[in-house]
């Protein structure tokens, strides 16, 4: 929760250029308290119906705010057996986490079967095939759910678009009463709901209401063939506000319209993540020189495309602000990091105000796909994460030393 309070910005009650002081930077900063009154919205959504909200942990998995999610009630969507294990050293009831991924391998199927997961999200024959035998070897029942690709247009990023046809997600529209009969035939599968997951950052309802309805015909015709559908996974991908002139819609907004379109008798997934996590993190950095080349106004700062990968990757947009309110003149300015890539940049021809060296600046809603996504590359040590709840400051992941960059590397020679 950002505010300027007089001419300094905080989060919740916290001046920001204080937590540079004490923490350095560049540094991730998160406010408890937007990510439970993110995460309350989905629950207020879902008060009516049974189900689950289980948060897309991909997005950030430290381990301080999965332990905030799981207290506040909240599921687990993973994709990797990794996930898997940060998710039950969080507190997350196995009960409650749905595995997801194209590339499940033996053993996190393995894994996740013996940790007894509520759901496995399955997205290929061969994968339904693998789970069967694997649950026969340990003597058990999987529990499963196809991931079905409608064939939607979400209108997103093309990175980030995984509901249309051609992509590696899912099983084909044509093709899904045909995998839930094999599945039925399966000794060791259980099968208890439908998935899918169109994209992500989508800030319009209707190719969720498009997709719901698809879902509900072949839903229709799955149970003509005695197979009984429990729980309908609408996946995540609600969109924020990136930008002053973009418009998300409320979570109630897009359930209500998925619920509209089902009986009374199903329950419900919802996978949020950016949406939980994206405005409640930003990213803290300082500017270490400026510089003109060919007319071209920069601001070089400590935070790179290793830090903060969405812009350089999606070309996204993330509003930049300096913690402290000036009245110099505002010139176009495009703010990058240190790495040796052209694009490495945090943003492009933003209006700035003349900014010393030495000042700060706040990328903002960096809190999904920053940390989770940063690298170590050109040998930059992982930044530290800091939590803030009121006026409270917690360090929840410590700067990484040049040491940590050679862990577990062997040399022999």
């Amino acid at each position: 929760m950002l505010s300027f309070k007089g001419n300094d910005l905080f989060i919740e009650n916290v001046k920001l250029a204080s937590l540079a002081k004490k923490f350095g930077t560049a540094v991730f900063v998160y406010s408890k308290s937007q990510i439970l009154s993110n995460f309350k919205a989905y629950q207020d959504g879902l008060a009516k119906r049974e189900g689950l909200i289980c948060f897309a942990c991909k997005t950030n998995s430290n381990q301080t705010i999965l332990k905030i999610l799981s207290k506040a009630g909240a599921g687990a969507d993973v994709t990797s057996g990794g996930e898997i294990f940060r998710c039950l050293k969080a507190g997350f009831e196995p009960s409650k986490i749905v595995y997801a991924g194209v590339g499940k391998t033996d053993e996190e199927i393995e894994y996740a079967l013996k940790n007894k997961i509520f759901m496995f999200n399955v997205e290929s024959i061969e994968e339904l095939y693998a789970i069967d035998k694997i649950a026969g070897r340990l003597k058990t029942k999987a529990k499963i759910a196809f991931r079905i690709n409608p064939n939607v247009n979400p209108h997103t990023h093309k990175y980030i678009t995984t509901g249309k046809e051609g992509t590696k997600f899912g099983i084909a529209y044509k093709a899904v009463v045909s995998a839930y009969i094999l599945a039925k035939k399966c000794p060791n599968i259980v099968v208890i709901g439908i998935h899918s997951h169109i994209g992500s950052q989508i800030l319009e309802i209707e190719p969720f209401k498009i997709a719901a309805q698809k879902i509900k015909n072949l839903v229709d015709e799955i149970e003509k063939n005695g197979i009984k559908i429990e729980y309908i996974d609408c996946g995540g991908g609600i969109g924020i506000e990136y930008e002053k002139s973009q418009k998300a819609p409320a979570p109630n907004q897009v359930m209500n319209a998925i619920f509209a379109i089902f009986g009374k008798d199903k329950k419900f997934i919802f996978e949020p993540g950016r949406s939980i996590m994206a405005n409640a993190g930003h990213l803290l950095c300082k500017v270490i020189y400026r510089k003109n080349s060919g007319g071209q106004s920069f601001l070089i700062t400590d935070a790179g495309m290793n830090d903060l990968i969405r812009p350089s990757l999606y070309q996204a947009y993330h509003e930049i602000l300096p913690v402290k309110k000036t009245n110099a003149k505002k010139v176009k300015t495009t703010v990058v990091g240190p790495i040796c890539e052209s694009g490495d940049f945090m943003g492009n021809d933003r209006m700035l105000p003349i900014l010393a060296q030495g000042e700060y600046l706040l990328i903002t809603c960096a809190g999904a796909y920053g940390a989770a996504m940063s690298s170590q590359y050109n040998s930059r040590p992982l930044l530290p994460e800091v939590l803030v709840e009121n006026s409270k400051i917690q360090l929840i992941k410590k700067r990484a030393s040049y040491n940590d960059l050679l862990l577990n590397e062997v040399s022999k020679l």
